[in-house]
């Protein structure tokens, strides 16, 4: 009902949708050529963890590492170690404390309807843009959506994303698995009109240890920007609170947003504005994102991910 409330309240005003070009700097892809790395062999070890893994074990999408047993509740095989050969563990690419990376989703604390929604519209094909996803949801079976599902529910979100607001970042590229890194050499350039999202320690995230998260630098006054239009609207859209809580942390069965990876926030909101998302939760959402410009998702995603999930 307070879904069906919010696209009646904002289908009041004049709808002018804005056909916006795709923000490439959003959807990261892997870069064919990939600056040179020395091999890595080697075991590798974290402060406080008595795990040791070798990078090929680090890279197994069906046995990633644990390093810290005691952050999270038991995994279900779903989680840990994902389902026949073509389900890979749901750790691997959101981590076992469902915190995940840039390329990935944040989604812990989620709630269990919301997620199994989601699967289901994945399977069905009508939420496209994460290939991935759609193979994994056409192909795991009902019983491990439902504990995968249960057990992100049950995780106790943590703080992640750092909101920098800057003029220059560091170059980067786009690595193995879509991950955007840091070029070797130090070099910077104009921000523009982007989002660059990259690892708080870049060693940390490869390993997939979650002791650390990223750093979203955006443009100077993005914050405030998007406050303006997460609170208020500011007669584009609704205010975020209306479905999403006063706090953003979310309302029955709508999403939490606040504290989530800035880079998804923009990759859901423009998915979601071309159709590329579909399903009944995304209809709720078609005319609150409709008269967004893509500089205004940039401002909505840098306040969200500044906020305490």
């Amino acid at each position: 009902m307070r879904g069906l409330l919010c696209a009646l309240l904002i289908g009041l005003a004049p709808m002018l949708a804005y056909a916006a070009e795709r923000p490439d700097w959003a959807f990261p892809v892997t870069d064919k050529v990939q600056p040179s790395l020395p091999a890595d062999e080697q075991p590798h070890t974290v402060p406080g963890s008595d795990k040791s893994y070798t990078r090929k074990q680090i890279d197994d999408l069906f046995n990633p590492p644990d390093w810290y047993p005691d952050l999270h509740p038991p995994m279900p095989q779903i989680v840990a170690h994902g389902e026949s050969t073509t389900v890979r563990a749901c750790g691997s690419c959101h981590l076992p404390t469902g915190t995940g990376h840039d390329e990935s989703a944040y989604i812990a604390a989620l709630p269990a309807g919301y997620f199994v929604r989601q699967m289901v519209d994945y399977k069905s094909g009508v939420r496209k843009g994460s290939g991935s996803m759609t193979t994994i949801a056409k192909a795991i079976s009902e019983e491990d959506v439902h504990a995968a599902a249960d057990y992100f529910a049950a995780l106790k979100p943590r703080p992640w994303i750092r909101v920098v607001e800057t003029d220059t970042v560091p170059k980067t590229y786009v690595g193995p698995g879509n991950k955007r890194l840091a070029l070797p050499g130090g070099e910077t350039e104009p921000i523009g009109n982007r989002i660059i999202e990259i690892p708080e320690d870049e060693e940390v995230a490869l390993n997939r240890d979650p002791r650390s998260g990223f750093v979203a630098l955006v443009p100077k006054g993005s914050i405030a920007k998007g406050q303006v239009l997460v609170t208020t609207g500011a007669d584009k859209t609704l205010p975020c609170a209306i479905c999403h809580g006063p706090t953003l942390k979310g309302l029955g069965d709508v999403p939490p947003i606040a504290g989530r990876q800035a880079n998804y926030v923009v990759r859901q909101l423009f998915s979601i504005q071309d159709g590329t998302r579909g399903g009944a939760s995304s209809a709720l959402m078609q005319q609150v994102v409709e008269r967004l410009t893509i500089d205004d998702m940039l401002a909505i995603a840098a306040y969200t991910a500044s906020r305490q999930p």
